[in-house]
């Protein structure tokens, strides 16, 4: 969860998340399937879930409430920036969609997905979000969460997310921005060969699902540490998270998800 509040806070951070991600793959994250921040709903969305899936209920939430702006019901979709694929696993799971194919630029986290998630129809590449090593036309959609802000050009992402979806393909997409850049975002949003079909701040429900997932991010932090240091991580962890919310409920950051198709 750190990773965030370091990315809206320095100008350096696309150069920092091109080699943190491998960094935290390597070093203690290889068993953690998601990477993304949490989301809830007031009334709580009660997402049926699985006993195994039950510890990630916050992320997985997320990627659902993504991926269900359209249906994925046998069709061929693409996730950019899988990370270590939890949310390829459960779309797979519980969207039946015809085949997935989580692609990412972090090899030791393509390694980590293709020992760990092998489903009928999952697939896991290794590739760039900018130069998309598909053909034209070859999805029905294309998942992206809470990724686009380390890509050095936005425009070039949704170029290539257009150009490998099939014409009536969806583009589902979520991430976070501090307020600075909120132009630049949407003018790379109104500009993208796309029609923007659908787009909500989700923002307060984020927040919800960051302080339901608190326990979950303090055991992640401190499973391999020493007791000693317990105490003290966990504390670092929950102001981590603090700071987080703060941002987004006062606007110096919005978290916000959009649907965007392919005419």
């Amino acid at each position: 969860m750190s990773l965030i509040s370091r990315v809206i806070a320095t100008p350096a951070w696309k150069v920092f998340a091109q080699y943190y991600y491998p960094f935290l793959t390597r070093h203690g994250a290889d068993d953690v399937a998601f990477l993304n921040l949490g989301y809830e709903e007031s009334p709580p969305m009660a997402v049926p879930l699985s006993a195994s899936d039950e510890t990630d209920r916050y992320c997985i939430q997320l990627y659902h409430r993504v991926a269900t702006q359209t249906d994925l019901t046998g069709k061929k979709v693409l996730e950019v920036s899988c990370g270590h694929g939890g949310g390829a696993s459960y779309l797979v799971r519980s969207m039946r969609p015809a085949s997935y194919t989580g692609l990412d630029l972090n090899p030791a986290g393509i390694a980590i997905c293709r020992k760990t998630h092998q489903l009928p129809g999952l697939e896991f590449v290794c590739g760039d979000a900018e130069n998309l090593p598909f053909d034209d036309g070859s999805f029905d959609a294309v998942v992206n969460v809470e990724a686009s802000h380390c890509y050095p050009s936005l425009p070039r992402f949704f170029a290539e997310a257009a150009r490998v979806l099939r014409p009536g393909g969806h583009l589902l997409y979520t991430d976070v921005r501090r307020f600075d850049h909120y132009a630049e975002w949407e003018s790379a949003l109104t500009d993208a060969p796309m029609r923007m079909a659908g787009k909500e701040i989700i923002s307060e429900n984020v927040v919800r699902g960051l302080m339901k997932s608190l326990p979950r991010s303090q055991h992640m932090f401190t499973r391999r540490t020493p007791p000693l240091l317990h105490g003290p991580v966990r504390a670092a962890v929950a102001a981590s998270n603090a700071k987080i919310c703060r941002g987004l409920q006062t606007g110096e950051t919005s978290y916000r998800m959009y649907c965007l198709v392919k005419d």
